[in-house]
């Protein structure tokens, strides 16, 4: 048996190919309905239905509400559907609203409540929809780390947010990537300001407002007011948060918890490498799971284990030399790799 620590996705990663996820792979048609009634009360478009469309929109199923939906039970089902006798789950973390489906995963909130929280966080964020985020490299396609560019970068974030009328911050410290958020004065300055690269950066990310940042205040407001702490419980398995702090089990009161998911993690940068880097260092895990939908969150968290010196990997030849003689990380958004971990995988 081999131990992991479980990495739940984020917005973004529920894409046309992922059309039809919960079909294929969701394990529990019982719990399915229940979120779908959740999603009916509130009188919106039932998951079914959202997964099982003829076809992809991205004007529909990326929108806040329902991405968020989506995601949470993509990756609640992953997570259900890994397979107890081959892997022991020792540590939980995710990136930015996959925070909250780590809730459910570690056992912080029940399944039901859980889906309550990221419906309506996701639902709050699409009707309030402040600013935006774009995503801009500081590796190379080598991956060997550059800090005095990175520096550079949050330099030239910090020197634009203190122009008149411009909002720009470090929303999500991703691997090689950083993701701003701001107002779009704030965005098209730093667009302006740095050479396009690889094609396709800097990326404005659509339907995104600017994800944990002070621009999110009234969201985490009206988040604080909806969302009670009996929602909230004792982890049965240790959280890794967006600080890269552990919430062990029985460590920590609900109140806590509730404090920093509904306060801290939406107003506040959410450092996804410094999460992985004391999930490694803590844990020593053999595996790192994504789950899924998606599997854009591997190279993601490639980075962030050669920042941490993983294992001595230092560039991306040396984590696919890794990958090759001992893999140390499966997408369960990939049908090849979901096998290594689940039981009976279709």
């Amino acid at each position: 048996m081999k131990t992991a620590v479980v990495i739940c996705p984020g917005r973004g990663t529920y894409n046309a190919p992922e059309l039809g996820y919960l079909r294929r792979f969701f394990p529990d048609a019982g719990l399915l309905a229940r979120f779908d009634a959740l999603r009916t009360q509130a009188g919106q478009e039932t998951l079914t239905a959202l997964d099982g469309a003829a076809k992809f929109s991205l004007s529909t199923h990326s929108r806040g509400d329902n991405a968020s939906a989506l995601i949470f039970a993509a990756t609640l089902g992953d997570f259900l559907s890994l397979d107890g006798e081959a892997v022991r789950v020792v540590g939980v973390t995710g990136n930015s609203m996959g925070w909250y489906s780590a809730l459910a995963c570690a056992g912080a909130t029940t399944p039901d409540d859980g889906f309550r929280i990221a419906n309506t966080m996701g639902t709050l964020m699409q009707n309030a929809l402040i600013g935006g985020q774009l995503v801009y490299p500081w590796m190379g396609d080598d991956w060997v780390p550059d800090p005095a560019r990175k520096a550079g970068l949050l330099a030239l974030m910090a020197e634009i947010a203190t122009r008149p009328d411009h909002a720009l911050a470090l929303s999500i410290d991703l691997g090689g990537l950083l993701v701003l958020a701001g107002n779009e004065a704030g965005l098209k300055a730093f667009e302006a300001a740095v050479p396009p690269v690889q094609g396709r950066f800097p990326m404005r990310l659509g339907n995104h407002a600017a994800f944990h940042t002070a621009l999110q205040a009234p969201v985490a407001a009206q988040g604080q007011a909806a969302l009670p702490q009996a929602l909230f419980r004792q982890p049965a398995l240790p959280l890794i948060d967006g600080r890269g702090h552990v919430w062990w089990p029985g460590a920590n009161t609900t109140a806590a918890l509730r404090d920093y998911t509904l306060g801290h993690q939406v107003t506040e940068t959410y450092d996804l490498t410094a999460a992985l880097r004391s999930a490694a260092r803590e844990f020593a895990p053999d595996l790192f799971i994504v789950t899924g939908p998606g599997n854009t969150l591997g190279g993601a968290v490639a980075q962030s284990l050669i920042l941490a010196n993983w294992r001595g990997m230092g560039s991306k030849t040396d984590f696919q030399k890794q990958q090759t003689t001992d893999p140390i990380l499966v997408s369960m958004g990939l049908e090849d790799q979901r096998g290594r971990v689940t039981n009976g995988a279709r």
